[in-house]
């Protein structure tokens, strides 16, 4: 059975973890989306913007709507975030860089504190949950 024809479509960040742990940077099953806690990695993967949480915060965006549209999806289609810190008194600075993607689409958001990531540099990670819908549909709002 051909892989891009199952409902099931795995997007890889290419990180040597995801076979080691298990698991996608996204995973696409029918229309639903989910892309994993996504750390602010640099593209020579070391920690993006050491010590500052909005741009590790713009950083795990980027990656995360990378993710996104490699599986078909777009911001408009996302229905859920999720931000993680390890300090929940800056979440101010996360919540800028969200709003700046995020104000006119407003998904279901929530920000947590966490004790740790796996790599102490890191302030941010992000995860994000979409529903593809038909893009060529009429907008539904106010139904």
């Amino acid at each position: 059975m051909d892989p891009q024809t199952t409902p099931r479509r795995l997007v890889s960040s290419g990180s040597p973890l995801e076979p080691e742990i298990g698991f996608s940077r996204a995973v696409r099953h029918g229309p639903y989306v989910s892309v994993a806690g996504t750390a602010p990695i640099a593209a020579d993967g070391t920690t993006s913007a050491p010590g500052d949480v909005y741009a590790q915060t713009v950083r795990c965006l980027d990656i995360a709507e990378a993710a996104l549209r490699e599986a078909g999806a777009r911001l408009t289609d996302v229905v859920r975030t999720r931000v993680m810190l390890t300090d929940a008194t800056t979440w101010r600075e996360a919540a800028r860089a969200h709003g700046e993607r995020f104000a006119a689409i407003r998904p279901a958001c929530t920000f947590l504190e966490v004790s740790r990531f796996i790599d102490p540099q890191w302030l941010v990670e992000v995860e994000i949950d979409a529903i593809v819908t038909d893009h060529t549909a009429p907008d539904m709002i106010g139904w």
